[in-house]
């Protein structure tokens, strides 16, 4: 058996080929690219093209990051959505400062967003929540995740009186629900290359403004 490091020196990384990436292609506000590569991934097949990794940090100043899903863009925003009474959410209360990456294999191509990340009004928390599916609403309304499970069966017991209890009131909200906007201030566009030169293109936000300036890989 190979060691680990020979083992991971022997995977194949980055191998092409990958849509090309040109500075004539750059729009003026992030958004507007961003809007286009996620387009072009659903439509190449990117599996879970949507999903991001979420970085934020504790109140020790530690990071934390999991993977949630995308739940819509608009001018210099994005969206996603999580329970208050979370790790994550309670990391958020005391520092919204956070971070987004979208990672697409398939093409080479990653994003990576850093902004503040504010809590939307109680209608589009109530929204949110009622479009989501029954089963991750029964999960939602235990109020308990991140919390300790002292065994697998206790998720399927209470699941079994939530499935119920829901049937019988369809339109109930978690009131922990909330769903967050992150007003961007960087956004920065990777275009891998499998000879390893790199395209990348940050966005810097200036007030209603943005910059944008070429890096090196």
């Amino acid at each position: 058996m190979k060691q680990t490091k020979d083992l991971l020196r022997s995977l194949k990384s980055l191998a092409g080929p990958f849509p090309d990436f040109h500075n004539e292609d750059l729009t003026d506000n992030p958004t507007d690219l961003f809007l286009q590569w996620l387009h072009l991934a659903i439509e190449e097949g990117v599996h879970e093209p949507h999903a991001m990794t979420l970085s934020t940090v504790d109140e020790n100043g530690a990071p934390d990051a999991r993977v949630l899903i995308l739940k819509d863009v608009s001018r210099n925003e994005w969206y996603f959505s999580t329970s208050s009474t979370s790790r994550k959410g309670e990391q958020l209360q005391s520092n919204p400062k956070v971070a987004l990456t979208f990672y697409w294999p398939e093409m080479g191509r990653q994003v990576r967003i850093r902004g503040t990340a504010s809590e939307m009004a109680t209608e589009e928390n109530s929204k949110d929540f009622l479009e989501r599916s029954s089963e991750a609403r029964a999960l939602a309304l235990l109020r308990k995740q991140s919390k300790e499970m002292i065994q697998r069966e206790d998720l399927d017991e209470a699941l079994l009186g939530t499935n119920e209890w829901l049937k019988q009131n369809p339109n109930m909200v978690s009131p922990n629900w909330k769903l967050f906007a992150v007003l961007a201030d960087e956004v920065e566009f990777w275009q891998g290359d499998p000879g390893r030169k790199h395209k990348r293109v940050q966005y810097l936000r200036n007030g209603g403004h943005w910059n944008h300036r070429l890096l090196w890989p």
